[in-house]
C-alpha cells in the first residue's frame, strides 16, 4: 500500500492540473449525458490521463471511473476515479469542484483523496495511517471536530432539491431544522470541510459510487465517519453522510427515519 498510497495523492494533483486547463474559461464546451448530468472536455482528459498513469505504474490493477468502461485486474487492487466531483461548480467557474480518488483492495476501501486544485488543496488518507490536509506543500494532520450538539453544527448538502427526488425530504427538513447553519458547500467538498473539522455534517441523498470512493477512507482516518442513510459504512449505498464521531449517532437515527420512496429522475 505505500506505494499506492503516494502515487494516489500525485494522480489527483495530476488530474487537478488537467482540468485547470479548462477551468473558467467562456469556451468551455458542455455536453448533456444521458440521465441530463454535464460532462466537458475536462472530465474526459482527466480520467484518461488518471487510466494511463495507472495502467503504466500498476498494469494489473482494475480501474472503474465516472466517463469511461471499466478495466479488470488481476492484482486485487482497484481505483476508483471521478475526475471532476462538482462538474456543475466547474462549468460555473466556481472554485470547489474536486478530483476523487479511491483505491481498494478486494473491494475494502484502502485509500483516499479529495483534492481541490482551484483551492491547492485538499484531504489524503490511508486505512490505519491517518488522514492528512495538504496546503499548498504544506501538510497537516487532518481531524474532525469535537462539536457534540447538532444545535452547534454546521450542516451542509449538495443540493436540497435531491431529497425531494427521492422522497426524503423530511430528512433535509428536520437537519435543517436542528443545526445550527446550514449551506450547499456541497459535492465532496463538503467531506472535506467535515474532514478538516470546519464543518459536521455533510448529507447526500443519492450519488454514485465514484462519489463516494474516498469518503470512508477520509473520513474515518480523520476520526469521524460515513455511512449511508441506514448507518452501514459503506461506499457502495448510493447514498451517504459523513459526520464527526460525536453527532454519527444523531444523524444515523434521523436520516433511518426517512426511507428512499421514490427514484431520481
Amino acid at each position: 500500500m505505500p506505494e499506492r498510497r503516494k502515487f494516489a495523492l500525485e494522480l489527483a494533483k495530476a488530474m487537478g492540473a488537467e482540468t485547470l486547463r479548462f477551468f473558467d474559461r467562456p469556451d468551455l464546451a458542455v455536453e448533456r449525458k444521458k440521465d441530463g448530468s454535464p460532462v466537458t472536455q475536462a472530465d474526459r482528459g482527466a480520467e484518461k490521463l488518471a487510466r494511463e498513469l495507472i495502467a503504466k505504474t500498476f498494469p494489473t490493477d482494475a480501474i472503474l471511473g465516472e466517463e469511461f468502461a471499466d478495466k479488470e485486474g488481476t492484482s486485487g487492487w482497484t481505483w476508483i476515479l471521478d475526475p471532476i466531483d462538482g462538474t456543475k461548480s466547474f462549468v460555473a467557474g466556481v472554485p470547489l469542484y474536486s478530483n476523487l480518488v479511491g483505491v481498494l483492495k478486494e473491494d475494502e476501501p484502502q485509500i483516499g483523496v479529495i483534492w481541490l486544485p482551484a483551492l491547492g488543496r485538499g484531504v489524503w488518507a490511508a486505512k490505519g495511517e491517518g488522514a492528512w490536509e495538504v496546503v499548498g506543500s504544506d501538510v497537516r494532520e487532518a481531524r474532525v471536530s469535537k462539536v457534540d450538539k447538532l444545535e452547534n453544527a454546521l450542516f451542509l448538502t449538495t443540493d436540497p432539491r435531491d431529497f425531494d427526488r427521492v422522497g426524503r425530504e423530511g430528512a433535509w427538513r428536520e437537519l435543517v431544522a436542528k443545526a445550527r447553519l446550514t449551506r450547499t458547500w456541497g459535492d465532496a467538498y463538503g467531506y472535506y470541510l467535515v474532514a478538516t473539522g470546519r464543518a459536521e455534517v455533510m448529507v447526500d441523498p443519492y450519488f454514485e459510487i465514484w462519489d463516494a470512493a474516498p469518503l470512508l477512507t477520509v473520513l474515518e482516518e480523520a476520526g469521524g465517519a460515513f455511512c449511508d442513510w441506514s448507518g452501514r459504512a459503506t461506499i457502495a449505498g448510493r447514498e451517504g453522510a459523513g459526520t464527526n464521531a460525536a453527532l454519527k449517532g444523531a444523524v444515523a437515527e434521523i436520516l433511518a427515519r426517512y426511507p428512499k420512496t421514490k427514484k431520481p429522475e
